[in-house]
Parts: C-alpha cells; sequence; structure tokens
C-alpha cells in the first residue's frame, strides 16, 4: 500500500475548507466511537487554523433547551422518494477557542421524531436523506468546501453523488472526498430500489455489491478520492479476504488510495487530573491518590473492597467482534485466584444473559453493569488495575488508550488499533505499556492476564512504572489531525488532476 505524498501535499501550508460529515457526534448524539471522532477531530482541526464545519442529523434526543440553535435561511426541498421532501437547517457553535460550526439537518419524520441514532428498518433511506440534504444545504449556506470528509456507509452516498450527477453542476466539481472507514461490519447494504428514492438510478452496480442490493460503503469506496480507516494497522487488516468483509476485492482494487489514520483522543475530556466523574484527580506524578479511585469503585459495585487484590475492568459493546465469547473461559480461570472483574457494557440479549450467569457463580468476585453509563466508564477506567480487550476486530479501539491516560494497564489481543497503540510489556522486556496476545483463544487470553498478574503482584515497582508509562504516551489529536491535514490534501490535488 503506497502512502508516500508529494512535498508540495505534505507541506502545503494553505487553509483548507473542510465540511465534516457523521451520522453522530459528541456532545449531541453518541453510539459508539465514531461520535468521540466526530467530536474531537474537527476541533482539532479548526484550532490547526482551516475552516472546519461539521454536520450531522438533529435527533429527537437532541434537546433544544442543551444547545443555542438557530435556523440558517428558510426550509428547503430535496429531491427523495416520488417528490420532495423538505429540510430545515439548524445552527450552533461548539463553545472552545476556535468555535466550531455545526449544522444540524433537520427533518420530522426522518431525524426529530426518532428517539434513536440507528435501529430502523428505514434507515437507508433516513441516511440517503442526511446525504442529499448536506450536499443541498451549501448552496443555501453560501461555502463551497474544498474537501467533504465522509464518515462510514451512513454518507457512503455523498461521494457517491459528488463523483456522478454532482459532477454536472460547477458548485460541486471540484470538491474533493475522503472517505472513513470506522467498521467495515456496518456496510448499509439495502435493495437497489434505495437508488429510485435517493434519484440515483444512474449508479452503477459494484462487483462486490449482491445481486439486488445497494452496499453505501462499497459506494463509498469506490467513488471517494481517497480511503482511510481509523488505524495503520486495520487500513492492511481490511485488504485480506478473511477481514475484508466482503469488500477485500474492491479495497485491493483502490490500495493506492488506502490510508491507515490512528484516531486520537480527546484530552479535554479524557483527564484524570481534571475529570468531574471520578472522586479522586491524579497524575502520573501523583499516583498514589488513584487508589482512592479503586476503593471508590469497588464499593460502587458492591465487591468487597480490597485494595490488594488486582481489579480488572472491561467497557465494551456486547459484540461477539469484542472477544466477549471468550469470557466464560477465562472468567473460570481467572476467578481461581485473588481477582475481581467488573464489566459495563450493552448489546446482544445473549451475552447480557451470559453475564448474569458468571455474576451469579461469582458474586464475589464479579459484578456486571448491563447498561451505558459514561460516569461509570470514567471511574472504571480510573479504578481498575487493568483494562481487557480480547477483540477478535477492533478497527482502532478507544478504550485501551483511555485505559493507559489513566493508568489502568490494558491486556489486549493484537488486532488493529489495539496492536498500534499497545507495547507488550514482556517482549520490551519492561518497557512496554500493556500486555498483548495474538491467537484469538481463551488460552492465549489467559497467558496475557498471568503475564500481567505476576507483574502485579510480585514486582510493584515494575508495575508503577508501566502505569506511569501509559500515562505519558502521546494519543492527542493533533498528531493524527495533521496527517488528515495531508490526506486532505492529496485528496484535493488528485481530484483537480
Amino acid at each position: 500500500m503506497s502512502q508516500e505524498m508529494s512535498p508540495e501535499v505534505a507541506n502545503g501550508s494553505s487553509k483548507m475548507k473542510i465540511l465534516f460529515l457523521a451520522a453522530e457526534a459528541v456532545p449531541f448524539a453518541k453510539v459508539g466511537g465514531l461520535a468521540d471522532v466526530a467530536g474531537a477531530l474537527p476541533k482539532t482541526l479548526r484550532a490547526l487554523g482551516h475552516d472546519v464545519r461539521l454536520m450531522i442529523p438533529r435527533y429527537g434526543t437532541i434537546r433544544s433547551d442543551q444547545f443555542h440553535f438557530e435556523k440558517i435561511g428558510t426550509p428547503y426541498p430535496i429531491p427523495v422518494g416520488p417528490g420532495e421532501e423538505l429540510i430545515h437547517l439548524v445552527g450552533t457553535t461548539l463553545e472552545g477557542e476556535e468555535g466550531l460550526p455545526v449544522y444540524l439537518i433537520w427533518n420530522d419524520f426522518y431525524f426529530s421524531s426518532r428517539d434513536q441514532v440507528y435501529g430502523f428498518e428505514d434507515d437507508a433511506q433516513r441516511f440517503a436523506v442526511f446525504g442529499r440534504a448536506a450536499v443541498a444545504a451549501l448552496p443555501i449556506l453560501g461555502w463551497q468546501p474544498d474537501v467533504i470528509h465522509a464518515n462510514d456507509w451512513h454518507t457512503g452516498i455523498v461521494p457517491a453523488w459528488l463523483n456522478t450527477d454532482g459532477q454536472r453542476d460547477p458548485f460541486y466539481r471540484s470538491i474533493a472526498t475522503l472517505f472513513t472507514i470506522h467498521n467495515l461490519a456496518y456496510q448499509g447494504a439495502t435493495g437497489r430500489l434505495i437508488l429510485t428514492f435517493a434519484r440515483m438510478d444512474y449508479l452503477n452496480h459494484l462487483s462486490v455489491e449482491q445481486p439486488g442490493m445497494v452496499n453505501w460503503m462499497a459506494q463509498g469506496i469506490a467513488h471517494a478520492d481517497l480511503i482511510n480507516a481509523v488505524s495503520p494497522t486495520y487500513a492492511q487488516e481490511i485488504l485480506r479476504p478473511d477481514m475484508g468483509m466482503g469488500l477485500a476485492p474492491l479495497l485491493q482494487e483502490r490500495r493506492d488510495r488506502l490510508f491507515g489514520v490512528l484516531n486520537g483522543l480527546d484530552y479535554d475530556l479524557w483527564n484524570p487530573a481534571t475529570d468531574p466523574h471520578i472522586p479522586h484527580s491524579f497524575s502520573a506524578n501523583t499516583l498514589d491518590r488513584r487508589g482512592a479511585n479503586k476503593i471508590a469503585l469497588q464499593q460502587q459495585a458492591r465487591l468487597p473492597v480490597r485494595p490488594d487484590v488486582p481489579l480488572i475492568g472491561m467497557v465494551t459493546r456486547l459484540d461477539h467482534i469484542k472477544g466477549v465469547d471468550l469470557l466464560p473461559v477465562v472468567a473460570d480461570w481467572l476467578f481461581q485466584r485473588e481477582v475481581q472483574l467488573i464489566v459495563l457494557g450493552s448489546g446482544e440479549p445473549r451475552y447480557h444473559r451470559m453475564l448474569e450467569e458468571l455474576q451469579a457463580s461469582y458474586p464475589d468476585r464479579m459484578r456486571v453493569f448491563l447498561k451505558f453509563d459514561d460516569p461509570l466508564a470514567h471511574r472504571i477506567y480510573a479504578g481498575a488495575d487493568m483494562f481487557l480487550m480480547p477483540s477478535m476486530v477492533e478497527p482502532c479501539g478507544l478504550g485501551q488508550m483511555i485505559a493507559m491516560r489513566y493508568g489502568c494497564v490494558p491486556v489486549v489481543r493484537a488486532v488493529g488499533g489495539l496492536a498500534d497503540t499497545v507495547s507488550d510489556n514482556t517482549a520490551l522486556r519492561g518497557r512496554g505499556t500493556g500486555f498483548v496476545f495474538s491467537e484469538f483463544t481463551a488460552e492465549a487470553c489467559q497467558e496475557a492476564l498471568e503475564r500481567a498478574l505476576n507483574t502485579y503482584t510480585r514486582q510493584p515497582d515494575a508495575w508503577r512504572g508501566l502505569q506511569q508509562r501509559c500515562m505519558r504516551a502521546d494519543f492527542s489529536w493533533t498528531a493524527s489531525a495533521q496527517e488528515y491535514v495531508q490526506l486532505y490534501r492529496q485528496a484535493i490535488e488528485l481530484h483537480n488532476s
């Protein structure tokens, strides 16, 4: 995979106009890591001096009394379905030194009347409306971006439209596109009637699409000027048939335009020295204060308060790709020792049942919270000794970065972004930032946990040094944002050539 850029692109100093399109963004709506990226990356790019603006749908869960929204222009029609759909555009500004402009696509039927981001039978139509409304909003704003940064299948329609019908309009002709793959497992595949709905019957069928189907992830990949995945290792993994989720042939075709850029972490949001959600603040230089958070977490979880007992935390979506299937065997092995485990997450009902049964078997060792609870997540990062991520697939992962920021040592599988962010302490002879295993088996996970537990219980000074290395690792957005700036410049150069 070629990742070389011309000196002119890499060293370009001109400021760009960038539209960032996403289905979710902190602090407005969050389901997964995409929201964290969409909430942090545009702010960092704007701090670098670029004219970046964020656009998302306005869901019913986004309360007007929490944000100061202003109507922009008058309602405008977009061509969808048998007629037109009326769109309202509202705007606000995220506070901060640079003030990030945010535009919200408001339509009562498709967005404002819905009480969640995803999970509806008409999601394909909903995000087709979002994409068509987003590009139609630009002339109304009187703002022509140099590049549109589209994210995941929900926005795949935008590079597809810009690279076909949009080329007939001088306003859109020069707009370049970057398409980011956050998780290839979710592809937005739907019947080809969606093209009639979106007034895009001219869109060609791709060889990787199933007969009679449209795959919006594939269309975004096929039509964007550049594509990136959210870690260098994941960008290589998805080229393989076993990891490409059916799209490896298309990605292989476009591998010269595929890059990997590691996600960053919002250090304003995730900072143990200032975090309002944890009872006791601390830093790498005041690690002694951290122990009080462990006691508070054990109390909240109704586990025996034992400062000496290793406490392992998990904050995860309960899904097979997160490695949850390994837990029953790992837990049975783990609880032969003096160890505690706290799991926070929600997802598939079968995993809810499985974890409840494990908790019932080990009531003094394990506590499960089957919900989304952001403050509790902060307290787990700040109070647990280790953080377990045995993922089958992990495009980037933020959990391990947050854990490291909070001195919670990660135990991870060497896959995707986990391989790019956690170095094995054993292999590096005491100079790593966690404990890593390769095979997706309970035995491999147990072996890594064994090494972590031995270091924790037998080498307290080495463990403290490990925590400090974790906390001093730099995963801020600044470096990644500069890589995105280079990708934007290259996308513009390729588009205009």
